[in-house]
């Protein structure tokens, strides 16, 4: 959840590490750090809480100079939001940063003190840096002699790099459940926790495997493997243009990131739509044979990957005749489990780190499925590299905290497959050629949609001081409500739930009043109907109704209609969610708040 940024070079390296961890803001963080080694091989740390601005500040007043050093922004996982907390921490001539959590370090810390360590911070990652000392100075091995040894007692889920005064010329990289990203450069190489941070200096990478330890020179890189033995590792050309990830025309990301939904579905669709086929042979033959056989399917994912799996069991069951249950990741991973027969895991990932996901799908390759598949937007992640088959989203990078384009791109991945595996278990079925025709226009809908961007402006002037707020839904739209209210308390902090439309009788029907606002997304369908009993029984009781359709509505009192373009009800959770992500936005916008970094949230959560 947090962000690493380290390199290695012939040159000054201050600027740019505050430039990259400034690229990493995204994430969500609550302090920032940096240290160098200098050339008279002193360490010098300058720590700040805040915004990496802070940062800079304070580096630009002491103007530091060093060839190699390491920066990181914090989200408080051990020990509260303070200057002494944030990273990196030194143990003598140790410098580290690190991601994630050591689930021992109390009973690390309770033997180091023993020892004579005294502790300045309440983190587990100073437990890292006086293990590693103690180790090395008990031993008198090599550092890295000493790191693989200090592995086997650190328990969790971690990434960290380490710098050693004794010996300023490398870094050393450790990838334990945490991603870690090489940057090659000319007589300079760099290391980081995200790509983002590399792409202004180099898009030539290596992402690190699971156990991965990395000797990082200014000329030279060495990977160990998990066993100790040295691995040559892949080298990819990053594709992402660096000029894409700025804001543009938009006030924030989380606004480019909602109009660019339907390029970013177009992308989905490109190579994979062909002559009203599906195309997916990046699965391969395996895949297929693996298709044919399922009679259940497993999805597990967290957050809006949730729902969007949410939807898709809809589909599954709907379309392929698939019994398909879905849960959420940290609940899948916390429970005894029974398998049904001949099932597949799917999971999904915006970031492809998410621990709880991760830990899901390392849970279910000991249970006996016929295999597993992850949906996920970025290539080198962890859930890509350890699952059986992988299907990209291809959204594009997504800065804003709350997920928008990374939503609506999984969905119709989804949706391709739920296609696929319908045609194949079912050769008579017109449904892959009918989807491949629906969704090709998919794009186009979303931007007749998007066009309503001043109305749904206009609403949220009425709800931006509200307290409460209801969202309802059926079938497939209940997802949307649940998606569309999670929205809502991200981006505003308005309290907001979601209930499916017929639960409104067994118990939420008693909040309803004069002051809460009730908004319900209802597409023709075969429950539009009872949508429409459930607007009466809202009506009744005095609620405040904003009600998204594509079919006239019986005005009421108290009740504004926001007509939507009409759309098949196959594809309509995915244009329903559109003006439910534009009303969060304007709500947020209006309120004042930091729409691109809310509080308390990270982008990538890569901690249990």
């Amino acid at each position: 959840m947090c962000g690493i940024v380290a390199a290695v070079t012939e040159r000054n390296i201050t600027d740019f590490l505050l430039e990259s961890i400034k690229r990493l803001e995204y994430r969500g963080y609550d302090s920032s750090g940096l240290a160098i080694i200098n050339q008279k091989k002193n360490i010098i740390r300058i720590r700040c809480i805040g915004k990496v601005n802070e940062l800079s500040k304070k580096v630009k007043q002491k103007k530091i100079f060093g060839k190699i050093g390491i920066a990181h922004t914090r989200w408080a996982t051990h020990g509260k939001v303070s200057e002494e907390n944030a990273h990196p921490h030194i143990s003598s001539n140790i410098v580290i940063v690190h991601n994630g959590i050591i689930e021992n370090s109390l009973k690390l810390r309770s033997f180091l003190e023993k020892k004579g360590y005294i502790f300045h911070s309440d983190t587990d990652t100073e437990v890292i840096a006086h293990l590693l000392h103690w180790e090395q100075t008990k031993t008198g091995k090599s550092l890295i002699e000493v790191i693989q040894n200090s592995k086997n007692r650190l328990h969790g889920s971690y990434s960290m790099v380490i710098m050693d005064a004794y010996n300023s010329s490398k870094l050393i990289a450790v990838r334990s459940g945490s991603p870690l990203v090489i940057g090659l450069g000319q007589k300079e190489n760099f290391i980081a926790s995200d790509q983002i941070a590399l792409l202004n200096i180099t898009k030539r990478l290596i992402y690190l495997k699971e156990g991965d330890i990395a000797i990082i020179h200014s000329k030279n890189i060495k990977i160990f493997n998990k066993h100790g033995f040295i691995k040559k590792r892949k080298e990819i050309i990053s594709n992402v243009k660096y000029k894409t990830i700025g804001k543009g025309k938009y006030k924030y990301y989380m606004e480019k990131e909602i109009y660019e939904q339907p390029s970013s579905i177009r992308h989905a669709l490109h190579h994979r739509i062909k002559k009203d086929k599906i195309n997916f042979s990046e699965l391969g033959y395996r895949a297929k044979k693996i298709f044919l056989n399922i009679e259940h399917i497993q999805i597990v994912a967290c957050g809006t990957s949730y729902h969007a799996a949410m939807v898709s069991k809809h589909w599954f069951e709907s379309l392929a005749s698939i019994p398909c249950d879905v849960e959420v990741a940290s609940e899948f991973s916390s429970r005894k489990l029974a398998v049904r027969k001949k099932s597949f895991f799917i999971t999904l990932s915006q970031s492809g780190e998410t621990a709880d996901t991760l830990e899901a799908l390392r849970i279910s390759k000991k249970l006996g499925y016929l295999g597993n598949l992850t949906i996920c937007n970025m290539k080198g992640s962890s859930l890509v590299q350890e699952s059986d088959f992988y299907l990209l989203t291809k959204a594009g990078i997504e800065i804003g905290v709350a997920s928008t384009k990374s939503f609506t791109t999984q969905l119709t991945v989804l949706l391709m497959l739920v296609a696929k595996i319908t045609k194949l278990k079912q050769k008579k079925s017109n449904i892959e050629k009918k989807i491949a025709n629906i969704l090709t226009t998919l794009p186009f809908r979303i931007e007749e949609i998007l066009k309503k961007n001043n109305i749904i402006k206009t609403i949220s002037h009425q709800l931006c001081n509200k307290n409460n707020i209801l969202f309802l839904g059926r079938g497939d739209q209940y997802p949307i409500a649940m998606e569309g209210a999670l929205k809502l308390k991200e981006i505003s902090y308005i309290h907001a739930e979601a209930y499916p439309s017929g639960e409104l009788k067994h118990g939420p029907l008693a909040l309803i009043d004069k002051n809460i606002p009730v908004i319900i997304t209802a597409p023709k369908n075969s429950l539009l109907e009872k949508t429409k009993k459930n607007i009466k029984e809202i009506s009744a009781r005095g609620g405040i109704i904003y009600v998204f359709s594509d079919q006239e509505i019986d005005l009421e009192e108290n009740m504004t209609v926001i007509k939507i373009p009409y759309v098949e009800e196959i594809i309509a959770p995915i244009l329903y969610i559109i003006p439910l992500q534009l009303l969060a936005y304007y709500i947020g916008l209006r309120k004042g708040k930091n729409i691109d970094q809310p509080r308390n949230l990270a982008k990538s959560v890569t901690v249990e």
